[in-house]
């Protein structure tokens, strides 16, 4: 016990380096366990695109919108999303598949809608990284 004292005594700047870290990881870890949602593969989503069954919810900057998007997907910046949830509003009983570029604005987006009793929510795994990965495509304005 006497040599952990004496290590955090002369390492102070490396062991609260290594709490933070491991704080950010299990903050991670919780916020996307919380989020609860069911994480599409790029064809499951796919699927969903050509039988109507969802709307895509592109929650990136409207730079990166215009940029490439998937087919009818709608922009909603997850940082305006509180603003414009009346967008949206009528399709609370229809599937939502959420996106963003690898996913972390993603998981923040699904809480929010979550609140505002949103339930047929699905992130796309991997974002359009792992859209655009699969080869499959996009459109931009």
């Amino acid at each position: 016990m006497a040599q952990i004292i004496e290590f955090v005594g002369n390492h102070t700047l490396l062991f609260v380096a290594f709490f933070v870290t491991l704080g950010m990881l299990v903050y991670t870890e919780y916020m996307r366990l919380s989020s609860a949602n069911t994480a599409l593969s790029p064809y499951d989503a796919t699927q969903k695109m050509n039988g109507g069954e969802a709307i895509f919810l592109d929650v990136r900057d409207d730079a990166e919108y215009k940029s490439g998007h998937l087919l009818n997907a709608r922009s909603m910046p997850v940082n305006k999303l509180a603003e414009r949830l009346h967008e949206i509003e009528k399709f609370k009983e229809k599937e939502i598949v959420i996106y963003c570029d690898n996913g972390m604005r993603t998981s923040r987006a699904i809480s929010k809608l979550k609140k505002s009793g949103f339930t047929k929510l699905h992130s796309l795994a991997g974002g359009l990284v792992a859209w655009e990965k699969a080869s499959l495509p996009t459109v931009s304005k």
